[in-house]
């Protein structure tokens, strides 16, 4: 059974020089309660792994980490979205190990399975060559990646139930079961703590045999609220 704890206990579980991976994409599905925990407790050396970096506009999620100098490696896609990523990355305080989104979820997935690596034609013919190996498979060349695994996964979700059972909605489950598969330790965000039993069978997308601690975020209607005013405030859902 999953433990309910407060939001310090739960950050306090993340030591310096471990590997984290963080769900989301572009603010979308990010357990920011945790991230900002985080960024408190000032826990420094992390590597860690994302499919890409902040939501754009202004600096929120992972891109609060890179901007309080805590992140040493980033393994994601691209850091284009957050300003402070490409300061660090830029000024060789932080290295960026430039990933395919889907070769990031593949490789979760390998350690989460226990396969020994994975073999993508994704990259081949561009600089990935230049720091992956590459072998060639009935006439065909692939790229080598090793599993990624987590010392630390931080997930967001819309329900979690009091044995660690999560619902997530729609789009924002993104690479969550990947995540909580690929580590050691799983601690989840979530909107609503409920009793068990009062998330169906068929909507559980993550089963509470994976999750290790569950903290209470925002309200489902406080979220919607905090990114609405976001939105507005960037000017992301402005009407052309």
């Amino acid at each position: 059974m999953a433990k309910i704890v407060e939001l310090k206990e739960a950050v306090s579980l993340i030591k310096e020089g471990q590997t984290v991976g963080i769900s989301g994409f572009l603010g979308v599905g990010e357990p920011l309660e945790l991230i900002e925990g985080l960024v408190e407790q000032g826990t420094k050396d992390l590597t860690l792994a994302s499919v890409v970096t902040a939501y754009p506009g202004k600096e929120i999620g992972v891109g609060r980490l890179c901007e309080n100098q805590q992140v040493k490696k980033y393994i994601a896609a691209h850091v284009g979205t957050s300003p402070s990523a490409q300061k660090e990355y830029f000024s060789g305080n932080m290295e960026v190990e430039f990933t395919p989104m889907g070769t990031v979820v593949e490789r979760l997935h390998a350690a989460g399975a226990g396969l020994g690596a994975v073999l993508t034609p994704t990259g081949v013919g561009t600089i990935l060559e230049e720091t992956q190996e590459k072998i060639t498979r009935n006439g065909r060349e692939y790229l080598i990646y090793d599993p990624l695994k987590l010392d630390v996964a931080l997930i967001k979700a819309t329900k979690a139930d009091k044995y660690g059972n999560l619902y997530i909605d729609g789009t924002t489950k993104n690479i969550s079961l990947q995540l909580a598969l690929a580590a050691d330790v799983v601690i989840v965000e979530t909107n609503e703590i409920v009793e068990i039993g009062e998330i169906a069978p068929d909507d559980v997308y993550i089963p509470g045999i994976l999750v290790d601690y569950v903290v209470q975020g925002l309200t489902r209607e406080e979220h919607n609220k905090m990114m609405g005013d976001l939105w507005s405030e960037t000017n992301r859902l402005a009407v052309r």
